[in-house]
């Protein structure tokens, strides 16, 4: 009778418990309050974390890349969260247990590859490139090697801009309970600025999506418009004289009002005896006191018996 293979023993104890972190965030609101504002100045615990961690993982030369809420607080979108997300390969993970185990740093639960600081109390969890975003499927889009995607920011190496918003979007597009990602995205772009056409830098898979995204937060830009009465040209004209320079300054106002880009509206200038110039950029309308289209009276309504509409061109 072949003996019974021995026992593999843990080498961890029993004992490991829970984030206390994430504990006292839901059980002291107030605490979870201050811990949230400090967090948002660059403080507090999770930061403080990060940069234990990484500091760690420099001296001893093992690539990583921080993602999650802190990647996105690096980049200029700051929400809180609370843990540290790190991007690793397989091989720089086993290495982090080796040398950080032990040594201020206990699994956050026996057998876990993630790691609790033990001062703050605070995850830190690791991704591994290779694996994939979102429903963990095989999809067009990795977690990338971090030596490769990363961009050092104040001597911490973050995921770049581009991966960051593939990675999100790849994550949101296959997994319903991480729609919060698309949300990220929509974050980014708002804040940013960014362009539509950043699109182009992105894997295809995502592709569509960042479009659909930027355009739900970009949208149909607003139009602001001047309405125009032919009336108003000449209606204190008291002699022809007054008639030519009243309408010479309407036509030096009008040139000056293409030369930044005012167009006339899709009805022309004949309608109704009405004149509707647009633009859609908000110095132009400033410059020419033209308000947001939402602010005028419905077609529906007659023109003539609006209250308070009478607005001549501006004079020159």
């Amino acid at each position: 009778m072949m003996p019974a293979p021995p026992i593999k023993r843990s080498l961890h104890p029993p004992d490991i418990g829970e984030a206390d972190y994430e504990k006292r965030l839901s059980s002291d609101i107030r605490w979870a309050m201050d811990e949230a504002s400090e967090f948002l100045e660059g403080k507090g615990a999770v930061h403080q974390t990060l940069r234990r961690i990484a500091r760690r993982l420099n001296e001893l030369g093992i690539p990583y890349a921080v993602v999650g809420g802190l990647s996105l607080f690096a980049h200029g979108y700051q929400r809180f969260t609370k843990d540290v997300d790190l991007l690793v390969t397989r091989e720089g993970l086993t290495r982090i247990h080796k040398e950080l185990e032990g040594l201020g740093y206990k699994p956050v639960f026996r057998g876990s590859k993630n790691l609790q600081d033990t001062e703050s109390r605070v995850n830190v969890e690791f991704l591994v490139a290779g694996q994939f975003p979102g429903d963990g499927k095989e999809k067009p889009v990795a977690f990338p090697d971090p030596d490769l995607a990363a961009v050092e920011i104040d001597g911490i190496r973050y995921l770049n801009l581009r991966a960051l918003v593939e990675l999100k979007l790849a994550s949101g597009m296959t997994n319903s309970g991480r729609l919060r990602d698309v949300t990220d995205v929509m974050e980014l772009v708002r804040i940013l600025n960014l362009p539509r056409d950043f699109s182009e830098q992105l894997a295809p898979f995502v592709q569509q999506k960042y479009v659909e995204v930027w355009e739900s937060v970009r949208g149909v830009p607003k139009r602001y418009m001047q309405i125009w009465r032919n009336k108003f040209l000449t209606i204190k004209a008291k002699t022809v004289e007054d008639m030519i320079a009243t309408l010479r300054g309407a036509a030096e106002t009008l040139e000056a009002m293409r030369a930044d880009g005012v167009t006339l509206g899709p009805d022309g200038g004949t309608a109704d005896d009405y004149a509707c110039l647009i633009t859609s950029d908000p110095e132009v309308a400033k410059k020419y006191d033209m308000h947001e289209e939402s602010e005028f009276w419905g077609e529906d309504e007659d023109q003539d018996e609006r209250p308070g509409e009478e607005q001549q061109p501006p004079e020159k």
